[in-house]
């Protein structure tokens, strides 16, 4: 009896030590996941705040929160079973739908290129017209399922060989932390402006410090949005140079792969930064001139509409085209500012 209770014990043991191991590989392969939709998390971190812009101030987090649920929705109840179902019945699509995703990144990041260089919207002027909450949430929701469907997509690519209980463990973490990283991180860009409001109502130092803050917001936005652009060109053109790659097109990877490993050898102790900068470059500049051609194709076909169909669909993304609008804090510190006595 005692030795068979050790024997069991034992088997317990090895068996709560399998699970620590398996726990520790699923949290790895979970950030590994992630890490590679990094260009997605931050174009999405950079999209969300200008859908609470027109709204008082003690709605934002309320809707950020509705928006964030609505984002759970879309990767529990749709992206995962579909993802889930295509990798592990037709592996074969993920390479294709992954390219197609891609593509779509360099899209929207040569998108805000061109803006930026052509200036589009510079002379929109007017009123920002205040939607209801309803509309603002399901615009909302509706440009999350998309950014979402890349990120699973993006992240279901790097866990693709393991078990099917391992993926759903993985990409459900994956889901669940991307989510509140993205809209916690929304949530504090909201109310940053608010916090510096009421820190520049106090005296000294800690009024400076509330103006700055304030001042800073816009300049906050602009820079996720340039970040969040090189970023989605990057992975972008990096998953379409290994799509071809596995697609037995060999030609582009290989150059890449060349470049980068001369410049390796040639850098020393430096070789894998510099390694990992080529590569990196070549992905932005793959990525730029297949969303250019994409630009290209949709301005001359399916984007011939007119400025009132363009301006009557919601909310749109800041691009580097147009300077963020000031937020309800800083206009509220300007007029305390001209309030206030002179001399």
């Amino acid at each position: 009896m005692a030795g068979g209770l050790v024997a069991l014990l034992d088997d317990v043991a090895v068996l709560a030590r399998a699970a620590a191991a398996s726990i520790d590989d699923i949290g790895a392969a979970a950030a590994k996941a992630g890490a590679k939709a990094a260009g997605v998390v931050v174009d999405d971190a950079a999209v969300t705040p200008q859908y609470v812009r027109s709204l008082a101030a003690e709605r934002e987090l309320p809707i950020i929160k509705r928006i964030a649920v609505g984002s759970l929705r879309n990767k529990f109840l749709i992206i995962l079973p579909a993802v889930l179902l295509l990798s592990q019945f037709v592996p074969w699509l993920l390479t294709p739908i992954l390219m197609l995703g891609g593509a779509y990144l360099c899209y929207e990041g040569a998108e805000k290129v061109w803006a930026k260089i052509a200036h589009h919207g510079a002379s929109g002027g007017g009123e920002e017209k205040v939607q209801d909450e309803a509309t603002l949430v399901s615009g909302a929701v509706r440009t999350d399922l998309i950014l979402s469907a890349e990120i699973m997509v993006i992240s279901l690519n790097e866990v693709i060989d393991e078990a099917f209980w391992s993926r759903l463990v993985i990409l459900a973490i994956v889901a669940v932390v991307i989510t509140v990283l993205v809209y916690g991180v929304v949530a504090l860009i909201v109310k940053m402006d608010d916090a510096g409001l009421r820190l520049s109502q106090r005296s000294g130092a800690v009024a400076t410090f509330g103006r700055g803050l304030v001042r800073a917001m816009p300049v906050v936005l602009t820079v996720l949005t340039v970040v969040g652009t090189a970023a989605m060109l990057w992975v972008g053109g990096h998953i379409l140079l290994l799509g071809t790659n596995e697609l037995n097109l060999h030609f582009l990877y290989e150059a890449v792969h060349h470049v980068e490993v001369a410049a390796h050898d040639a850098t020393g102790v430096l070789g894998g930064l510099v390694g990992w900068l080529v590569n990196t470059v070549a992905s932005a500049i793959l990525g730029l001139i297949v969303g250019a051609l994409v630009v290209l194709v949709m301005t001359f076909t399916l984007q011939r509409r007119t400025p009132k169909a363009a301006t009557a669909a919601g909310p749109t993304r800041t691009d580097g085209a147009n300077p963020v609008p000031p937020s309800r804090a800083a206009q509220r510190l300007d007029a305390s500012t001209d309030r206030a006595p002179r001399g």
